[in-house]
């Protein structure tokens, strides 16, 4: 089941960026495929330090670029940001207390949180750069 479907509006017109954005999504959807499986402990965790370094890492490179161009909007975008990874730091460490990923839980949030910052920091992001 694909549990977000890439869409052009999700671009901000910054070709690095969008493509990173389009493997975030890939990510999302494979680790949500994983997560409804039936597996180790170990590799559960594996794939959430996945998304986190992975997310983390896009964050870098998106905030390097909003900082390089003086994005008048940044530190509300950044908080934005670790408001996601302390939310997936939460649910990790909820997985290591209890060993138990409600994946349907982890699922929607992670897509509710991309679709609502694509359609509300990202596009703010964009209509910033076509000015």
């Amino acid at each position: 089941m694909v549990l977000v479907e890439w869409r052009d509006d999700f671009k901000v017109g910054i070709d690095e960026v969008d493509f990173e954005h389009k493997e975030m999504i890939d990510l999302i959807n494979e680790s949500y495929e994983e997560a409804k499986k039936d597996g180790s402990s170990e590799a559960v965790m594996d794939f959430l330090g996945e998304i986190f370094e992975k997310i983390s890492a896009h964050f870098a490179l998106e905030e390097k670029v909003m900082k390089k161009l003086e994005y008048d909007q940044f530190e509300d975008h950044k908080d934005d940001h670790e408001r996601l990874l302390d939310s997936i730091r939460d649910i990790m460490d909820e997985y290591a207390d209890e060993t138990v990923l409600d994946d349907e839980k982890f699922g929607l949030s992670l897509k509710e949180w991309f679709v609502n910052h694509f359609s509300t920091k990202d596009a703010r992001l964009h209509s910033f750069l076509e000015h």
